[in-house]
């Protein structure tokens, strides 16, 4: 008897179609090394696919009624942690990687929102949103999808109040200071114009991320079938003190969103690797990936870049540890 969550989020019955097809159309064994990895490559795409394109829109069109003027608009209501919050529940509702954040962190700044703010925004909206929250659901359950979007906003919430104390809007370049913000009034969107919106959102992500995904599979189906336990065991497993330090570097090279990293992440936790471990390599590819980064030396001066990559490696760290210790 299938659950809701096997149905819709686990997909159960999808996965059990695949592996039907490899075996009665390919004639290969689910047994095999090479049967596994394309039932768990197959499977994990479409899956990934599926649920991202239902999720996207979704969430898209929730978010054409809060255009960035409005937004822009609440979030200069509220100061200190109040503000901070706020920026980073934002984050959450923007189904954005660090790379297609970095625009929105400039328009925010230029309108004179506190540079804490912005920064808890710019954590929060690669590292968490309402789509990771069910896919991640998807994979490990809603235990431990709460647990990572909890701990990203934390995190977000933390170093943006952080840099705020330190009074770090110096180090911002000039330009983006200086950058002229026009907020007119905007034409109501027709239901009509709401679902285009959705619509050219989805396709647009879906250009963005589909080769991060297909890339991210194919190294999970490589892990889940092919690289033998004993030598993720040796680097990630629970008994090297270093796994999530290592994890964490690994990430950072790594372009990738959300759900690229989840396939690799599934991978890691069927060979037995902590949950604090693969909460670490999932945040820092999201909120600490070297393109983004580039692109963030350009609009902020390397003090303030520093700092940024400090805290937030600090408080991967932190919350890989933490997890790891408590063994949830």
């Amino acid at each position: 008897m299938f659950s809701v969550t096997d149905i819709f989020l686990k997909m159960t019955w999808l996965n059990n179609i695949c592996g039907y097809l490899i075996e009665k159309i390919f004639k290969i064994s689910l047994q095999s090394k090479l049967g596994g990895a394309l039932q768990f490559f197959i499977y994990d795409t479409l899956k990934i696919f599926i649920l991202l394109g239902i999720l996207i829109f979704s969430i898209s069109y929730i978010q054409s009624f809060f255009p960035p003027e409005r937004t822009k608009k609440i979030l200069g209501r509220f100061q200190g942690v109040t503000g901070n919050t706020l920026a980073a529940l934002l984050g959450t509702i923007t189904p954005f990687c660090s790379c297609s954040s970095i625009p929105l962190f400039i328009g925010f700044t230029s309108a004179g929102l506190p540079i804490g703010v912005t920064f808890s925004f710019l954590i929060s909206s690669p590292l968490v949103d309402l789509a990771s929250l069910l896919l991640i659901s998807s994979f490990f359950g809603f235990k431990i999808a709460i647990i990572y979007v909890v701990v990203g906003i934390i995190l977000a919430v933390v170093g943006g109040l952080i840099i705020d104390k330190m009074n770090m809007t110096k180090y911002v370049e000039e330009f983006v200071l200086n950058i002229e913000n026009i907020d007119g009034d905007r034409e109501s969107l027709s239901h009509r114009d709401r679902i285009n919106f959705a619509k050219n959102q989805v396709k647009d992500i879906f250009v963005k991320v589909r080769v991060p995904i297909l890339i991210g599979v194919g190294i999970g189906a490589l892990i889940h079938n092919v690289i033998p336990s004993h030598f993720i065991e040796t680097i990630l497993g629970k008994d090297n003190i270093f796994a999530v330090l290592i994890a964490t570097v690994i990430g950072i090279p790594m372009y990738a969103d959300i759900f690229g990293t989840l396939p690799i992440a599934e991978a890691l936790y069927g060979k037995g690797v902590g949950i604090g471990t693969i909460l670490a390599l999932m945040m820092s590819v999201t909120a600490l990936s070297f393109p983004s980064m580039v692109m963030l030396s350009k609009v902020i001066k390397p003090k303030l870049l520093i700092l940024y990559v400090s805290l937030v490696t600090c408080g991967i760290l932190i919350i890989g540890y933490l997890f790891n210790i408590i063994k949830i």
